[in-house]
């Protein structure tokens, strides 16, 4: 036993000679860090302030009574997630599910890579795990073989005179509608087939039930997928005797409204897109060797509601207020601000995501246009018995959420940064957006003294 201990002391010594630190405590080296901030993102400075309604609640409806509370530092989407932003999140999971679709097709019919052409050149290819990007791990996740990805380096093909082979053309017909539920010889995507599967651990749950097992809070949401296209019908469902149409066929894919806020999303699809969102930087940042980035998400109502004050204190809308007019009298956001005149701001519906002046943080719209999710349940007494140090009530139980900011279609009590109201999580409407947020990593980026 003393013959082993003196060994022990002698390689201890041996490998201290040899080492950098000189026998101090240096920490562990890691990667070079800096602060990184995302694109499209501002930086919300924390810190505390007055939160709840300041002036006369005119609705009586007493859900937020005035209390200081304290919120960390976050980055937050300058605009609505808009149309184009969105449909990169549908086409990346369309794309998805066709690759794999043109994969399992090549294996059945024993085609390889190596084909110079037709369908092969979209079948796996072996790999090995540590190779693996987040986009290909999600993929195993999902589909439990760990010795393969799918092949993206080969472009997709949509026009239809060009398909490599009848395989590669029979699983591209199966993507779109029967032709007896197309008109006008248009081909249709059968959107129903645009499943997104994810999964998160959920570190609140787990950290009070000690010696759990980590596999219990890994929480797969979806097992079979969630579908993530915009609900279209809801500029058609949301008003009775209205012609709303156009809105219907045009807003979610033409280009004109590729600026414009996406509408006609549930809360668990906009949770869905940020968990989307993560997957793709990481997955640029493991091509390059680079720390991940922490998740992007829904704010919470704390959260929301500091940001869209702008730290202005007191104030009823994001740019001061009292009045929803400027000094040159005209109207700050785009909301209903007349009986019946709903385009006295000079808009009818929605309009693009950066329109209007944005507030102190360079935010756009946190009032007015749409409506926004936040991750909070709506609880009327909530603000009686949170935190006072970032706080956030959300039951799962609970399928009223919170909505905030006011909308297109809404008058200007709603546009005030203090007001409350809520939606369903499984409902849809043609006024609701969303953003998301990002941690702030470190603690040094305060209302006194913000750091980019």
């Amino acid at each position: 036993m003393k013959k082993i201990f003196l060994i022990s002391l002698v390689i201890a010594f041996v490998s201290s000679c040899g080492s950098s630190d000189k026998g101090e405590l240096v920490g562990v080296k890691g990667k070079k860090w800096h602060p990184e901030k995302p694109y499209g993102m501002s930086l919300v400075p924390g810190g505390a302030f007055i939160m709840g309604k300041s002036d006369d609640d005119i609705a009586d409806v007493q859900d937020a009574p005035t209390r200081t509370v304290s919120v960390r530092s976050f980055y937050m989407d300058e605009t609505e997630i808009t149309n184009s932003e969105y449909r990169q999140f549908v086409f990346w999971v369309r794309d998805s599910i066709l690759r794999l679709k043109l994969a399992e097709m090549a294996e059945l019919e024993g085609k390889t890579p190596e084909d110079e052409s037709g369908i092969g050149a979209y079948a796996y290819i072996s790999v090995e795990d540590e190779d693996l990007t987040p986009y290909e791990k999600y993929m195993i996740d999902i589909y439990g073989d760990e010795q393969r990805k799918l092949n993206r380096d080969v472009d997709l093909i949509f026009e239809t005179d060009e398909y490599p082979d009848e395989l590669y053309s029979e699983v591209l017909d199966n993507m779109y509608l029967p032709m007896e539920e197309s008109y006008n010889g248009q081909r249709t995507w059968d959107v129903d087939q645009f499943l997104f599967d994810y999964s998160y651990f959920d570190s609140q749950a787990a950290a009070k039930d000690k010696g759990a097992s980590r596999s219990k809070y890994i929480i797969r949401p979806f097992p079979e997928g969630i579908d993530i296209y915009p609900d279209t019908t809801v500029w058609v469902r949301d008003f009775e005797y209205s012609y709303n149409e156009p809105m219907h066929n045009d807003y979610f894919w033409h280009e004109a409204y590729g600026n414009y806020p996406v509408v006609g999303i549930r809360h668990d699809q906009a949770q869905a897109f940020c968990q989307w969102r993560t997957l793709l930087k990481n997955s640029y940042k493991k091509s390059k060797g680079k720390q991940f980035v922490n998740s992007f998400r829904l704010p919470s109502e704390a959260e929301w509601e500091y940001a869209a004050r702008g730290g202005l204190e007191g104030a009823s809308y994001p740019w001061g207020g009292p009045y929803t007019k400027n000094d040159r009298g005209c109207f700050m956001a785009n909301f209903k601000p007349l009986r019946g005149n709903y385009a006295a701001d000079q808009a009818l519906y929605t309009v693009e995501a950066d329109a209007y002046e944005p507030n102190d943080y360079n935010l756009y719209n946190m009032s007015g246009n749409v409506s926004e999710w936040v991750m909070s349940s709506y609880e009327e007494s909530s603000y009686e018995y949170s935190s006072s140090i970032n706080p956030s009530v959300n039951d799962d139980d609970n399928k009223r959420k919170v909505v905030r900011g006011g909308s297109w279609k809404d008058v200007a009590y709603f546009l005030q940064v203090s007001s409350r109201d809520y939606e369903y999580a499984d409902s849809a409407r043609s006024y609701i957006g969303f953003r998301t947020v990002q941690d702030y990593m470190g603690t040094d980026a305060t209302a006194n003294e913000a750091t980019n």
